[in-house]
């Protein structure tokens, strides 16, 4: 049996498990993976250099919404087409995919190393982190491309449902990163840019595991230059597709740079807190991303094969699992709060302060798996624009106005409350255009 076949057969909760748990398990993954940098880094005893992982993070994270949007479009896609038994397409848009990586990879390089005095301006980087900020960044740039392929190349294996595979990818390269930093951080003393080129080497050990995979199996990844150039028109439905999610991450990331810019007002030590205190919370929400994710394939499938009694049903069971997890793991992060932060930050006054950061922003995280599913069932019926504009009000329109008004109202605790008030109304409005649109559709 074809293994898109098992969408239409398989029942939704087995769908569900067997989706969701790579998923998820690739989420835990890229967690550690985001973790990895700013532990090892910490264990150097200096807070500037733990400084400077947070204030890169947000062109880190405008990197992942760039891979995000290029391989959840082709995830989408790649999905649809196998519902409608069009391999051939599949194939097409795998390979827009992978060349779509590698252009706009290189084409990130070229900019961060031509405006690297601009941008790190622009993130709030002061003389004292400076050369470290700088640092990592520019290694980060360098591998961008292998960056973009390595998590783009996992987001195809799921669309054509080898969801273990591009898990196993992942976990490859999260595996061979966590080996190197100590490595390269201590042992070689390249501290923060070591913990850079730690990331680029386990990123391109998890793409040698991608092209191992396709030389011993038929799969529908597909690198063939001409199948990019010769359907070029349709990588705009592409990233329309897998707009969403790369909103919300660049934006995310945009945010960050007002957050700590508003913060290293205060002291440059918050934003070291801040950025341990995001690591908590988001160990809440990329698990309920991660379900909704690993489940989008089956929710485009059943809209492409026109499915709708199908997709219901796999909605209502995401909904009820997203909500046990993130209420399971919001209170884990919050009884476990102090230990956590404990790995990031020596100081013990920042450590209070990233605690007392993380007792805010909790209250919204634990319920953010129903925007993410709100969201990815928007992208599966193909309602990009829908969808991406309810990206964007989440992390731009309503959040950067309240950073700085949360700020006013409430100094130092400002950006957290303005992370939260943001959150609850992009719920409320992600989840209501999803009833919306299912009642629609139902008529």
């Amino acid at each position: 049996m074809n293994r898109s076949d098992l969408f239409r057969t398989k029942s939704v909760w087995s769908l569900i498990a067997q989706m969701s748990i790579p998923a998820l398990v690739s989420i835990l993954v890229m967690l550690l993976y985001n973790m990895t940098d700013m532990y090892f880094v910490a264990r150097t005893g200096d807070d500037d250099q733990v400084a400077a992982v947070s204030l890169v993070m947000p062109v880190f994270t405008f990197l992942m919404a760039v891979s995000t949007m290029l391989g959840n479009g082709a995830c989408t896609l790649i999905a649809q087409a196998l519902g409608r038994k069009e391999e051939q397409m599949a194939r097409v848009y795998s390979s827009l995919c992978i060349w779509g990586c590698i252009g706009f990879g290189g084409g990130f390089l070229v900019l961060c190393f031509l405006f690297s005095g601009q941008l790190l301006t622009f993130l709030g980087v002061n003389e004292n982190v400076w050369a470290y900020t700088k640092t990592y960044l520019l290694v980060l740039a360098a591998g961008a491309p292998i960056i973009l392929l390595n998590h783009s190349l996992g987001s195809i294996l799921r669309g054509e449902g080898a969801p273990r595979q591009g898990m196993t990818g992942g976990m490859v390269s999260t595996a061979t990163n966590i080996m190197l930093d100590p490595i390269f951080i201590s042992v070689f003393g390249l501290g923060v840019g070591g913990a850079a080129v730690a990331t680029v080497l386990g990123n391109l050990a998890g793409c040698a595991y991608f092209l191992a995979y396709k030389r011993r199996h038929t799969s529908i990844l597909n690198m063939q230059l001409q199948y990019a150039k010769q359907n070029l028109r349709l990588l705009g439905g592409l990233l329309g597709l897998g707009l969403p999610n790369a909103v919300s991450s660049s934006l995310s990331g945009f945010a960050s740079t007002f957050s700590n810019r508003l913060l290293a007002g205060h002291s440059i030590g918050a934003v070291a807190a801040m950025g341990a205190a995001g690591k908590v919370t988001m160990m809440i929400t990329m698990v309920q991303m991660g379900v909704c994710m690993g489940t989008q394939p089956l929710m485009a499938y059943c809209h492409g094969a026109k499915d709708h009694a199908r997709l219901r049903e796999a909605l209502r069971k995401l909904a009820l699992v997203t909500c046990v997890l993130g209420l399971s793991l919001g209170t884990f992060a919050f009884l476990a709060r102090e230990q956590i932060i404990s790995l990031f930050i020596s100081d013990g006054e920042l450590r209070a302060l990233g605690c007392h950061i993380v007792t805010i922003t909790i209250c919204s995280a634990p319920f953010m798996g129903f925007f993410y599913l709100g969201m990815n069932y928007l992208q599966a019926s193909g309602k990009a624009l829908l969808a991406t504009v309810v990206s964007a009000l989440r992390q731009g329109v309503l959040l950067i106005p309240l950073l700085y008004l949360m700020d006013a109202l409430f100094h130092l605790d400002g950006p957290a409350i303005a992370h939260v008030a943001a959150d609850v109304a992009a719920i409320a409005i992600s989840v209501g255009c999803a009833i919306y649109d299912i009642k629609r559709e139902a008529q």
